[in-house]
């Protein structure tokens, strides 16, 4: 039987008999496939970081826009899926949206083969790796839906804490795979992998006609191995001897038509062979097996909904509806949008903004790490807050967001001098992750109750706000590249991200943390609004809701 005809939850009997097993079930069907969800939308950002390695010729911010148009993709999809649970049902939205995610696989693994692909085409492929996160506001509404509101919580934490496991695991996988051919000769033979960057360890002087007259060395090692014959005041070469150190560098010269040197840039050039389609084949035969595991075992059940057009009540004045909407949208493009757009954003900071230093960072080794501890920390606080309360936790992560970003601004993280701010910029980001994540798990808790009156709209919302969450890698992304580009470094975007949070926060306190707020969440230790309600009051509610006579 596809949908089930009864489905109560919140009585304990049922729960107890029935329910239990069914909810845990479908959770842990969807949250597996929710796990490869996030691993195709995020490995665009995963292989951009590699493409000007084996030879396509995008500029930067073209870079930046392929890594971030997964995010814009996934938002308007997500606004769509938004609507499908309470209306199609679990089983044929979750094991059709698995399937359909092959196509994007495979056709980015071809083209990543052929470096005469147009950037057109990649950002079409792109768009429709956005499918990965799309469907989340399809999962989250779905486990909403089979679960009490006091373990709502636990159990969309753990859905979607397991499930941002998909962005750590390709951009950890990604870098292992692609260095052997493991998935035969049928997935393509290897690229040509040359990486080339311009050490910002040399300074250079020029004079007023910007010719130069002076070439330093940063590094006791390099400055020992460089070599400059001058003619006079006139500099006519600069030679690096090779040693261990500086081995497979080379010094470019600029010159002007009188033969003189305006520019000197030091390269480093490593050489190897990649097999950079397996970072996408190998995400196949587990979305093969997901969609037939969920074909198989789901269900779906019906819960009060007016169809596609009820849907969108949650912008009508009906019981403050589109005020809460609005607030939720805010925190969760705050908490959720925050998170997914850094972990898109993230590669390209590190290979932008660092990537110039002898002896960079390989983006990937560490990119992994932010994810990994926003959804670790995303499956566990669940509940937390379950026990506390969803708003207090929005609060101080919230504050804890303001403080990472403030910190990369001041602390010169963001225009770096040497390597050496390297490890704090991570450790900076990887507290801004731990933030985003804890508040992350928060909002689950807050957003049901909130639309306590409805279990419809409160599955709704969290697709809703879910949906406009999720161009965060769209935003992000473009906007840090933007700010890079234009101004030489993300230093705007930092400043402005951090209004945005506090904006955020004020909404949270004034309408759900404060004491007295409208729509309180105290935890199932301190109570709701809505436990504080009459059954009259909350039948009323309800009436209102449904606009029974």
């Amino acid at each position: 039987m596809a949908r089930l005809p009864r489905w109560e939850p919140e009585d304990q009997q049922f729960w107890k008999e029935t329910g239990s097993a069914v909810a845990w079930r479908t959770c842990a069907l969807t949250t597996f496939s929710l796990i490869f969800s996030f691993a195709t939308w995020f490995v665009m950002s995963a292989v951009v970081v590699r493409m000007p390695a084996i030879g396509f010729k995008f500029t930067t911010m073209e870079y930046f826009w392929l890594a971030a148009i997964p995010g814009f993709a996934s938002g308007i999809l997500r606004l769509i899926h938004s609507n499908f649970i309470p209306v199609l049902g679990t089983r044929p939205v979750v094991s059709i949206s698995t399937i359909i995610k092959v196509i994007p696989m495979v056709w980015l693994g071809l083209a990543i083969q052929d470096t005469n692909t147009t950037w057109g085409t990649f950002m079409v492929i792109g768009f429709l790796t956005g499918m990965g996160g799309g469907d989340f506001s399809s999962f989250m509404p779905s486990t909403s839906i089979f679960f009490p509101k006091r373990l709502q919580g636990l159990a969309m934490g753990i859905q979607a804490g397991l499930g941002n496991f998909g962005v750590s695991i390709v951009q950890f996988v990604a870098p292992w795979i692609i260095g052997f051919a493991a998935l035969g000769a049928i997935a393509g033979g290897p690229q040509a992998f040359t990486k080339v960057d311009v050490l910002k360890d040399i300074a250079v002087t020029k004079n007023a006609s910007g010719v130069v007259t002076d070439v330093v060395a940063k590094r006791a090692d390099l400055a020992a191995a460089t070599v400059i014959l001058r003619d006079g005041d006139v500099i006519k070469d600069v030679v690096i001897n090779e040693t261990a150190t500086t081995k497979n560098m080379k010094v470019e010269l600029k010159k002007n038509a009188a033969g003189l040197i305006t520019d000197v840039a030091v390269k480093k050039i490593i050489k190897k062979q990649i097999y950079l389609q397996n970072a996408l084949f190998v995400w196949v035969p587990f979305l093969v097996i997901a969609f037939i595991l969920c074909a198989i075992f789901l269900r779906s059940v019906t819960v009060p909904a007016r169809g596609f057009k009820g849907q969108f009540e949650i912008l009508s004045s009906l019981n403050r509806a589109r005020t809460h909407t609005w607030n939720c949208t805010i925190t969760y493009i705050t908490s959720f949008g925050s998170f997914s757009g850094y972990a898109a954003a993230f590669p390209m900071m590190i290979k932008t903004i660092y990537g110039g230093f002898d002896g960079a960072p390989d983006p990937l080794a560490y990119a992994y790490l932010g994810p990994l501890i926003g959804g670790l920390i995303r499956a566990l606080t669940g509940p937390i807050f379950d026990k506390w309360g969803g708003s207090k936790g929005m609060h101080w992560t919230t504050l804890g967001q303001i403080a990472g970003c403030l910190a990369l601004v001041f602390g010169g993280f963001l225009t770096p001098t040497s390597l050496g701010q390297f490890q704090g910029f991570v450790w900076i980001m990887l507290f801004i992750f731990l933030m985003t994540g804890t508040n992350n798990a928060a909002t689950f808790r807050q957003y049901p109750i909130v639309f306590a009156y409805s279990p419809a709209k409160g599955a709704q919302m969290l697709g809703w706000t879910g949906a406009w969450a999720a161009f965060g890698p769209f935003i992000w992304t473009s906007f840090i590249g933007g700010a890079i580009t234009k101004f030489g470094s993300a230093i705007p975007f930092f400043v402005g991200v951090s209004v945005f949070y506090a904006y955020s926060c004020f909404i949270n306190w004034w309408y759900y943390t404060r004491k007295g707020a409208e729509r309180f969440d105290y935890g199932n230790s301190g109570g709701t609004w809505w436990d504080k309600l009459s059954d009259s009051e909350k039948q009323e509610m309800k009436r209102i809701d449904l606009r029974a006579a």
